[in-house]
């Protein structure tokens, strides 16, 4: 539905689009939706979201005083643009979506244009291998992440195959091989190829990868240390030399792990800060009881606009496109809480919770994160 002002009656002033407004206000329907501001050039200026259109739209004509961005805003505004939706909910979605895909010049605006790595363990292969992978997950099998970084998803295919030796060659080289390449000589990998490890042992160190991801690994050495008391009764000294490795190599990367301290087991915290007019957010991704890595953003807004209005844009911006954890944390309260939850839980098809940490573990985590974002904006 589109609602525009003669051209002969344009105005230089905030009026212009308060007169587009006045004109169109009683053939907006009373539903929730999503309005846009266009300009003369049709660029979208403005992407807003109501439970009420025309509710929302009489405030613009009946506030006196806006502020700057907002006076701006309307005498630039020459057409509005309506989209209804069944509920609030759907136009909170269909908000973020436009907002990402237009990038208004009046909105706060999150430029995220990449997708996050997770790691890959096929289950349908025969020999499977641990990956990285981007993108749709259309292949069977599981899918850890996201990891806020290439660089930190790379480090644990690395520790996968220093501890698991799990094959990471694509599979064209894998049917190719006639003997290991550098990868089993330097004790990465346990050489499938070739057949030195049968399918079931192989298999088996696959499933070991797969509770160590998982978050799992204090079970891992319960039963690898079984395994290994047997294979030296059995006078089986090289596999009990192998299991030996094994529990070492998990014991160093366990205790160089970073400490979740919150014993997060999905959830992301997320902090924001601002100074000087500018804002940077730090997003912290813990999985598995496992800190996967933080990433940083710095939102484009306008200097007057709050914390609490610059977390709640990027919340749904953010999580527009991604998988939303359990639980997620933030450092600033926001207006419209509940309807972020409901909304986000509607998405993912579960509760969404998000909680503002103000004391406990939780409020430790949430301060380093704030703190990264002090750290980097000044």
């Amino acid at each position: 539905m589109v609602f525009k002002l003669p051209k002969k009656e344009v105005m230089k002033s905030s009026e212009l689009g308060k007169e587009v407004i006045k004109k169109e206000l009683p053939l907006i329907p009373k539903s929730p939706g999503v309005y846009r501001m266009l300009n003369h050039k049709d660029d979208i200026l403005y992407v807003g979201k109501a439970k009420n259109l025309p509710n929302r739209l009489k405030s613009y004509v009946a506030e006196k005083n806006h502020i700057i961005r907002t006076e701006r805003m309307l005498s630039q505004t020459f057409k509005i643009e309506i989209t209804t939706t069944a509920n609030e909910s759907e136009a909170l979605l269909l908000e973020a979506n436009l907002i990402k895909k237009h990038k208004p010049k009046f909105n706060i605006l999150l430029k995220d244009d990449k997708s996050f790595p997770f790691i890959f363990i096929g289950e349908k292969e025969q020999w499977p291998r641990v990956m990285k992978h981007r993108g749709k997950k259309e292949k069977e099998g599981f899918y850890f992440g996201p990891f806020a970084s290439a660089g930190t998803a790379n480090w644990t295919i690395k520790m996968l195959q220093k501890i698991f030796h799990l094959r990471v060659c694509d599979d064209g080289t894998f049917k190719n091989r006639t003997r290991p390449c550098i990868l089993y000589q330097i004790k990465r990998c346990s050489g499938p190829c070739v057949g030195y490890i049968d399918k079931s042992d192989y298999k088996k160190t696959v499933d070991q990868a797969i509770q160590f991801v998982s978050g799992k690994s204090r079970d891992i050495q319960k039963n690898l240390s079984k395994e290994m008391e047997a294979a030296s009764d059995e006078l089986d000294f090289e596999k009990a030399s192998i299991l030996r490795d094994r529990i070492k190599s998990l014991n160093i990367i366990q205790s160089s792990q970073r400490i979740n301290e919150a014993n997060l087991v999905d959830a992301d915290v997320i902090a924001a800060y601002k100074e000087s007019g500018k804002a940077c957010i730090q997003v912290f991704f813990y999985r598995s009881k496992q800190n996967w890595g933080n990433q940083a953003y710095f939102p484009k807004h306008d200097p007057d606009q709050s914390i609490s209005e610059i977390m709640s844009s990027f919340l749904m911006q953010f999580y527009e496109n991604k998988t939303v954890p359990k639980l997620v944390i933030i450092n600033s309260e926001i207006n419209d809480k509940k309807l972020i939850e409901e909304t986000l839980s509607k998405k993912e098809g579960n509760t969404i919770s998000i909680n503002t940490a103000k004391k406990g573990t939780k409020a430790k985590v949430i301060a380093m994160a704030e703190k990264k974002c002090k750290r980097v904006i000044k």
